[in-house]
């Protein structure tokens, strides 16, 4: 059979990720001398970075859950096969092969290159705040259940402790041990991230939320302006009950030098070493009043102004960031492991998520 319809006429004109494709093909210009370091210079050839990158935003856009599942989309959509740059013909890659490459990525920095090359563009099109911003952090599953944290090495362990520990997480014996997922009891253990660890990702951490169960997690954090909810500023840090707002502190840092600024938060935020490392920044802070029991972090000079009461507004809808992230980004259980891992697929969602917002905000009306 012969084709005269290219991939480019199959695709509808007013298909949402046409406007979205115009912005990838404009950062990853940008990108091209850092991408261009990337290219195998022997051996066989690789997956050109472009390529790779118009991939792994399909896989966050459409909640692909696996890369195999995304070669088999590549294999037969066509909108797919446009948006990446494949030919009608042109084989699709090895599932092994594309997640090796994807790891090289990881050597270049690729995902904060690219979030900022996407943010360059709204800021060129004047649509960034630079005033106004809004902070708050996340938890992040991580690929590793509670059965895998268990108590650190402390040296060789004796035969004894070997029994115990098969019986009780797995792995041989009778009864509930000899399953392949075992029940386990943690009834009555003291279980701290200073004496336990997981075996199968020892970079995260054991973390409650909010009144909720605790898990293993990192802690994702954004920090975003407030006139059209862009998200400024990403990472994800292992999680402990300070790094929300060292994370902050750090994002609100690494701000291009401005004028008098002020960013909102919750309650979580009103400690004294935040709100005086906001002022020492020239950021005024616009939190939450935490008054339960002790003082609060700023007044009444603070909060008697306007601006304090739309800050307090503004700051909710980075909820609707996380949920996008958690939700189409498949964020809320990472599929990853490792906190540089995470934290590069982290950004990299971040700055999809702007790609997505700065293609409403075109399409919007005047």
């Amino acid at each position: 059979m012969f084709s005269y319809r290219s991939l480019e006429d199959r695709v509808p004109r007013d298909h949402p990720l046409r406007p979205m494709r115009a912005l990838v093909d404009a950062a990853l210009r940008e990108m091209e001398p850092r991408l261009s370091e990337l290219y195998a210079r022997t051996g066989r050839p690789s997956i050109p970075p472009e390529r790779l990158l118009r991939a792994l935003l399909l896989q966050i856009l459409f909640s692909v859950r696996s890369e195999r599942q995304l070669m088999e989309q590549l294999e037969y959509n066509l909108l797919y096969r446009w948006f990446v740059g494949l030919g009608m013909d042109d084989a699709v890659w090895v599932p092994t092969t594309f997640t090796k490459n994807r790891d090289r990525l990881l050597e270049g920095e690729i995902a904060r290159a690219f979030f900022d090359a996407v943010l360059a563009q709204a800021a060129e099109q004047r649509l960034l705040s630079e005033e106004h911003f809004s902070v708050d952090g996340t938890l992040v599953e991580a690929w590793a259940s509670h059965k895998s944290f268990r108590p650190k090495a402390t040296g060789r362990p004796n035969s004894r402790k070997k029994r115990r520990d098969r019986n009780r997480f797995g792995g041989g014996g009778s009864g509930g041990g000899g399953s392949r997922n075992p029940t386990a009891d943690f009834h009555g253990e003291r279980r701290l991230n200073d004496t336990h660890a997981s075996t199968t990702d020892p970079e995260a951490r054991l973390m409650g939320h909010k009144g909720k169960e605790a898990r293993l997690g990192y802690q994702g954090h954004v920090l975003m302006e407030n006139r059209h909810g862009l998200v400024v500023g990403a990472r994800l840090t292992q999680a402990s009950g300070y790094a929300e707002r060292e994370a902050a502190l750090a994002m609100l840092g690494d701000l291009p030098e401005r004028g008098r600024a002020t960013v909102g938060g919750d309650r979580g935020f009103d400690t004294r070493d935040f709100v005086s490392g906001c002022r020492e920044l020239g950021v005024t802070p616009h939190v939450a009043q935490n008054t339960s029991n002790r003082r609060s972090g700023i007044d009444g000079r603070t909060t008697r102004h306007a601006g304090y009461a739309e800050s307090q507004r503004k700051r909710k809808r980075i909820e609707e960031v996380f949920g996008w992230m958690k939700t189409v980004g498949l964020l809320r259980k990472t599929r990853h492991r490792g906190r540089r891992r995470v934290g590069w697929v982290f950004v990299f969602t971040a700055a999809a998520y702007n790609l997505v917002r700065l293609r409403n905000l075109q399409e919007a009306p005047a």
